[in-house]
This record gives structure tokens, C-alpha cells and sequence, in this order.
């Protein structure tokens, strides 16, 4: 892995930032520099990490909150931590309730598919396991954005102004009171705050401030928990205190794949990491070839539509899957998965293995730690719930629950889901190499197969290897190519047989980050996307 390579595609469109003391990389530039506040002031990785994640549910609520989940990998040393905090379906809910309320699927919004947050849960574990300062320290930033505002970016304020139109819609809707709160809290004015305005929120401080101070039981078992759960009886929410009592977190072993000698680390189910690296497993099949050619990227999307529809049908809650994890990354059955792929584009169905809206962020320090680290409330701004006098936005990842009792991810009391948001992490024998991850829903398996690709097969460094030109397979044979994909590649991939549509909109890509460490020496090179307002500061 050439990480210092210059002489490649894309590398123009923006450097790569080095460092030797830390490095944060993420997706908006004020939540990268509370990392390095923190750094600066004697923390570690850990610390920045935990300061850059809170910093995100202010300065970027249109993709996160303190109201979501959270994972994270953790490199300290010499060994690869996972940490699993996201939370349970509600002890009260079930299908048969729901079908009596008339529903006969998993609505997308309002109080039904409100699980247990874990994002603050996993701020408190990172924090008493490995942090240096105290978790108001590592808090203080994000509280001062909230309390004394920043001014509204580009990206933000693109996504903020159409979340706002969806939840006025949604909110002149039969039973749309419930959206009424978030248009109070991230609407004060009767729209979305304008590119270049100031926004701030004292309720978002306040909490924060309170989940600092309390090391996080507040949310868990005191003020908070109250006001959450006095909220969702009033509205026929599920969630009740008891939920938020027994919310623990999980450390868990990262699974791998190894790919062409590199270690690539995901969080094992129920988040969706397993995709990539069956996506992987399976292109190791095949020799790479040059980038940019038409027949290797045929390749990835069918190699990934594979996975999909292995991940789709196994991946849940890891007590309530019906095959073990290794099975689906075994080289038997990747091998087996390997031979379906054609020259012609094809729709597939899962294997039989036993037969064979989120925020993103890296940080890194001087002492050799590192962490990958996302968190997320779900299609931006999560269910449009907000918490009246805290500021705080609820996730809406019940919506992937199914109402099939055959399905894997069928709907159960207490049962996490299907999960989209999956930090991503990369060794070289026994050796940290980095984090990296690219964030959004779907799309985030397959942008980290591309981009671990492109750092591996293809020799580019961090930054040209996230500004590559991406696809996204969509259903079907349909896949979604950003504009500046080269001609002939499009032409090739409809000749193999692919619905190919060209977006004018580089959003739904991805937004990546990866911070590497040189094997040699001690040197940090990082890279952020030129699709978000994100920034890579180091010292």
C-alpha cells in the first residue's frame, strides 16, 4: 500500500494531510477541531474521538444525534477493540401490536421505530475503558457550539432544507403533531437555518452537559430518561425507562477478511460490515486489474449485489441469526459465490453458507492509537421525534424490522436490527495500518469495498482513493454512477448487460474519511471528501 503515491487519478482534486503528533478527520471541520482541542490538551485518540462525536450532533444534526447509535473500532495496543452501542427494540413492541394499530410494515417515522439510543452510551464506555480526560472535557466543545452557535455550511444547509420541507409535509399530515417539536427545535425560525447563519440550541447543551457531568446516567437513568419516556407515552411511543435502564453496551471481536495480505476489520452483525467483506472475499477471486476499467467494476458492483443478498437475508442481531458469521466468510463459500459472476449483470439470491442519514470519523495519536468511529440517528435527522427542552433527535432504525416471522431481522421485543452504519479498519500483519469508513445507509458497504480497493489493488494514497468517482448498486441490475465517471466505463457496463443512470447529486455516494499510518515510520496521512464539508486537521 503506497500510501504517499501522488501519481495517480484524483490526487489534484485535493492533497492528502500529513501529520506526526494526531490527526482527526471527519465531516465537518469544528467537530475535527474539538478533536484535536483534545489532543492538544493531553488527550489521546480515544478522547478525540469522543469529542469529535459529540461535536457532530451539533455541528451536523442533519446526519447525527445524541438520540442515535454508535460504533467504533479501536486500535490500542497492538490489538483491535470493537465496540457494539446500539441499542434494543422496545420490551413492549411486537408485531401483533403493531398490526392491531393497522399497520402492516415498519413505518419510517414518528414513535414506532424509535429503538434505545446508544450513541451517549458509547461516548461513557470509549471513555471509562481508555480516555485520559473526563467526559465533560471531552463534552465542553460540543456544549460551547450548542450554547454560543457556528455558522450553517454548504452541505448542511443543503440537507437541513430539505429535511425541514419533509417533516412541514409530514407535520400537515393526519397525526403530524408529532413532528411539531422538531420544526420548534431545528426550525425556530419557520424554515431551515441559511447557509452562513448561526444556529444554536441551549437544549442540546444542556444535555450534553447533564450526560458529561453524570458520565452519562442522566440519559440513561435520571432527568433525561424521564423526559424521553414521558414523551413517548404521551405520543404511544414504545420506549419506557426501563428500556434506557438496562441499555448496556457490547464489546465485541471484529471479524476480517483477508484480502490480497490485508487485514480489512468490520463490527460483526448486526451491523452490515460482513457485506464489504463478503464483497471482498469474493474479489479476491479475481486479479485486479487497472482502475478505471470497465470489466474490474462489473466485477465489484456483481460481487457486491452478492453479498447484498446474503447480507439482506442473514444479517440481524448476531443471538438471533441462522448462521454463524465465519460460515459467510469462509474461502469454500466465497469461492462458490465467486463462480455466479458472469460476463452479463445478473440478479441474485442469497447462498447457503452452511452448505460450504450517519457521521463518520478517524482520529489517531502520537502513541500509536486509533479509532474508527460512527454514529447515526438514520435517514438524516431520524424519526423527526425530538424530545421537547433537550434538544435531542431519536433515531428511527426500527424501520428496518421486518413483519415476515421467516425473515432473520423479523420484529422482536428487545432485539437490535439490521444495521447500516459500520466503521471500517485496516492491518498489515499485525500492524495497524488505519481507519476508514464511508458513510451512508447502503451505500456504505459498498464504499468501503471500493475504497479499500483502490488504497490496495490500485495504489492510491487516502485522498485520491475517496475521491474516486464511485458507483452504487441501487436493486436489480440498476447501479448509480457519480458524473465524473469516465465514458467508457458507462458504455462498458451497459454492454455487460447494467442499468446504468448518471446522478447529478454526488450526496448519496458517500462521505469517507481514513487516516493511515506509514508501517516505517511514524507518520499519519489522511483524507476527507470533497462530497461533504469535511476537513482533516493535524499537528
Amino acid at each position: 500500500m503506497k500510501i504517499h503515491s501522488t501519481d495517480y487519478p484524483y490526487a489534484s482534486q485535493r492533497n492528502a494531510i500529513y501529520g506526526t503528533n494526531g490527526m482527526v478527520a471527519t465531516s465537518q471541520p469544528l467537530a475535527a477541531q474539538a478533536g484535536i482541542r483534545m489532543l492538544q490538551n493531553g488527550g489521546n485518540a480515544i478522547d478525540a474521538a469522543i469529542a469529535t462525536a459529540a461535536a457532530l450532533t451539533v455541528v451536523e444534526p442533519t446526519a447525527n444525534g445524541i438520540g442515535g447509535d454508535a460504533y467504533a473500532l479501536v486500535w490500542i495496543k497492538d490489538k483491535l477493540h470493537g465496540l457494539n452501542a446500539s441499542g434494543l427494540s422496545p420490551a413492549s413492541i411486537n408485531v401483533d401490536v403493531l398490526k392491531e394499530q393497522g399497520l402492516t410494515e415498519m413505518p419510517t417515522y414518528g414513535w414506532t421505530p424509535v429503538t434505545v439510543p446508544g450513541t451517549p452510551s458509547a461516548w461513557v464506555a470509549l471513555n471509562e475503558r481508555w480516555g485520559k480526560l473526563t467526559l465533560l472535557e471531552c463534552l465542553t466543545p460540543a456544549i460551547e457550539y450548542a450554547e454560543k452557535g457556528y455558522p450553517v455550511s454548504p452541505t448542511l444547509a443543503k440537507y437541513w432544507h430539505k429535511a425541514f420541507v419533509k417533516f412541514s409535509q409530514l407535520r400537515n399530515e393526519e397525526n403530524g403533531d408529532v413532528y411539531q417539536q422538531w420544526l420548534n427545535t431545528f426550525a425556530p425560525e419557520g424554515r431551515a437555518p441559511k447557509l452562513g447563519e448561526i444556529w444554536r440550541s441551549q437544549g442540546h447543551a444542556n444535555t450534553l452537559r447533564a450526560i458529561g457531568e453524570s458520565n452519562g446516567e442522566d440519559f440513561y437513568r435520571g432527568e433525561i430518561a424521564k423526559a424521553i419516556a414521558k414523551a413517548s407515552k404521551a405520543e404511544g411511543g414504545f420506549i419506557c425507562e426501563q428500556d434506557l435502564q438496562e441499555h448496556k453496551v457490547e464489546w465485541v471481536e471484529p471479524v476480517k477478511a483477508n484480502y490480497r495480505g490485508y487485514d480489512i476489520w468490520e463490527i460483526p452483525p448486526n451491523g452490515q460490515g460482513m457485506i464489504a467483506l463478503m464483497g471482498l472475499n469474493i474479489l479476491k477471486q479475481f486479479n485486479a486489474q487497472k482502475h478505471n476499467d470497465a470489466d474490474m467494476m462489473h466485477k465489484q458492483i456483481e460481487a457486491t449485489k452478492l453479498a447484498f443478498a446474503d447480507g439482506l437475508h442473514y444479517i440481524t442481531d448476531i443471538n438471533a441469526m441462522q448462521v454463524d458469521p465465519q460460515d459467510l466468510l469462509s474461502d469454500a463459500y466465497s469461492q462458490q459465490r465467486a463462480q455466479l459472476i458472469t460476463e452479463q449483470a445478473q440478479t441474485h439470491c442469497h447462498g447457503d453458507p452452511k452448505s460450504s442519514g450517519t457521521v463518520y470519523l478517524a482520529t489517531a495519536d502520537n502513541e500509536g492509537n486509533m479509532v474508527s468511529f460512527i454514529q447515526s440517528n438514520y435517514m438524516g435527522f431520524g424519526s423527526g421525534i425530538v424530545v421537547p427542552g433537550t434538544g435531542i433527535g431519536l433515531q428511527n432504525r426500527g424501520h428496518t424490522f421486518s413483519f415476515d416471522p421467516s425473515h432473520a431481522n423479523f420484529l422482536a421485543p428487545k432485539k437490535r436490527t439490521y444495521h447500516t452504519i459500520i466503521p471500517g479498519f485496516i492491518s498489515y500483519q499485525g500492524q495497524a495500518i488505519g481507519p476508514f469508513g464511508v458513510m451512508g445507509g447502503f451505500m456504505q458497504p459498498q464504499g468501503h469495498l471500493q475504497v479499500a480497493m483502490n488504497l490496495i489493488d490500485f495504489k492510491l494514497n487516502p485522498q485520491s482513493a475517496l475521491d474516486a468517482p464511485r458507483w452504487q448498486w441501487m436493486k436489480g441490475n440498476h447501479v448509480e454512477v457519480e458524473q465524473a465517471m469516465p465514458s467508457h466505463i458507462i458504455h462498458g457496463l451497459l454492454e455487460r448487460g447494467h442499468e446504468v443512470t448518471v446522478s447529478p447529486d454526488s450526496g448519496g455516494f458517500g462521505r469517507g474519511q481514513a487516516i493511515l499510518r506509514d508501517p516505517g515510520s511514524a507518520v499519519l496521512v489522511g483524507g476527507t471528501e470533497a462530497r461533504t464539508d469535511g476537513a482533516v486537521i493535524a499537528f
